[in-house]
């Protein structure tokens, strides 16, 4: 493997470990960052809600940055941003101040998020993404399953702002490597030219997404008020104009051979349905075994520990899978194994089955998202690349707080949270007819001749 592929896979892999660590051990260290700072419960709600709006509104754009100004830079920028803006974190006197340099950090996590996938899509040949696309996946679920560790140890032991110092050396280190290893050129892109930027059409898809993020994130303790509906129309209304400008204007950011592709279109709303019911799941299952089956905090991590093992394993057989069977019926079987996950957990009264539908939910996501993340990946021109990872981004990061927004209505016009799991096996379910609509055969016969082309025929 060469200097460049293997720098690419490492920042592609690290990065995203960095970013799926940052989040989880913030979890663990809010109510000490709240007491120590005496914030507000809302405060300390807004130091995540803060970072994920900056996220979710610039992912897109910044794919397209990736596109134009090249990948590896923007990988660079973002990591070089995002450890800084976590040592500013570390030293914050207030909590205002963590608010704001949290949306800096979330400005820079999407400067990097979607080169993480762009720099795969230009280092490998497209029939070869399925494995370093699993080897990510793979580390994701690490990071997920080990961040409540880490961030309880680090917490205890050296007091909230230790989980931000944690980002430093990582980001730095990785932000320097990927500078100083130069990128091969691709050669000439169709994409190529004096194209400008849609600035017009960023702003639009950023107030359409921050607005749908924001209403979502408050639905579980708000329910449907009368602002989350204004903010709810409010993103229906910038995402009609925002459709209305992207086909008129000549230089769009949503490119019509990423978006009006049938296959790419069909991947994202696989994985918006899938991350949706894996992490409306999540939260129901973490109040239901706490509540109902009387499990403590830690016997509620054991219990759900054989789902993050599935992940991390399951993703490179995934990677397998997809090469043999083709993308069309591993995403379809790693839907029906997360419905049947989640239908178990329906039904568990018990700490094994409870294990068991964990081992089920999170063979079944890592499938979905190894296979779907590749079809998107793959089947955009290496010129949009970025824009696909992006918009890769985007359907993981609106399809969790779906999930949670609607186990939280649910909750509300039903008897409990519980009610709310065969909903979200549904929604599972829901995407098996998108699935078909993905690739049916091996890797390497599904992928378009012009994908080759613009590797420069490797």
């Amino acid at each position: 493997m060469s200097a460049h592929r293997k720098v690419a896979l490492a920042s592609s892999v690290i990065g995203a470990v960095v970013v799926a660590l940052d989040g989880t051990v913030l979890t663990i260290a809010q109510p000490t960052l709240q007491r120590e700072l005496h914030a507000s419960f809302a405060e300390v709600q807004w130091t995540s809600t803060g970072y994920l709006i900056a996220v979710a509104g610039l992912l897109v754009f910044a794919g397209r940055l990736g596109d134009r100004y090249g990948h590896q830079r923007l990988f660079t920028i973002g990591m070089l941003g995002f450890g800084a803006a976590s040592a500013g974190i570390g030293f914050a006197s207030g909590v205002r101040w963590v608010i704001a340099l949290r949306v800096v950090q979330g400005v820079f996590g999407a400067l990097l998020q979607p080169a993480t996938l762009g720099m795969l899509r230009a280092a490998f040949p497209p029939d070869r993404l399925g494995m370093p696309i699993a080897l990510r996946t793979s580390a994701i679920g690490v990071a997920a399953a080990a961040g409540p560790l880490v961030g309880g140890v680090l917490v205890t032991q050296l007091g909230w702002r230790a989980v931000f110092f944690l980002n430093v050396v990582p980001a730095l280190v990785l932000g320097v490597l990927a500078s100083a290893v130069r990128a091969p050129h691709p050669g000439p892109l169709p994409s190529a030219g004096p194209a400008r930027l849609d600035l017009p059409g960023a702003a639009l898809l950023a107030v359409t997404l921050a607005c749908l993020v924001h209403t979502l994130v408050g639905v579980p303790g708000h329910g449907w008020s009368p602002s989350a509906v204004l903010g709810l129309l409010t993103a229906v209304g910038a995402g009609l104009v925002l459709v209305r400008h992207e086909r008129r204007t000549g230089d769009p950011l949503l490119p019509p051979e990423v978006l009006g592709s049938p296959v790419v279109g069909a991947a994202l709303g696989i994985l918006v349905l899938a991350s949706a019911a894996m992490f409306g799941t999540l939260f129901v299952a973490s109040y239901v075994l706490q509540s109902e089956l009387g499990m403590d905090p830690l016997r509620t991590a054991l219990a759900a520990l054989p789902g993050g093992v599935a992940m991390v394993l399951g993703a490179p057989w995934a990677a397998v899978l997809m090469r043999r069977y083709g993308a069309r019926r591993t995403t379809a079987a790693g839907l029906v194994l997360l419905a049947l996950g989640v239908s178990v957990l329906f039904r568990a009264a018990a700490a094994v089955p409870v294990g068991g539908g964990f081992l089920l939910l999170g063979a079944g996501f890592a499938a979905v998202m190894v296979t779907a993340t590749a079809v998107v990946v793959r089947h955009a021109p290496l010129g949009s690349a970025g824009v696909a990872g992006g918009l890769q981004q985007t359907a993981m990061n609106v399809g969790p707080v779906l999930g949670v927004a609607t186990a939280a209505t649910l909750a509300t016009m039903t008897d409990g949270l519980r009610t709310a799991l065969p909903v979200l096996a549904c929604t599972a379910l829901v995407g098996v007819p998108a699935a078909l609509r993905l690739p049916d055969m091996g890797e390497r016969r599904a992928t378009p001749a012009g994908s080759l082309r613009h590797h420069g025929g490797s």
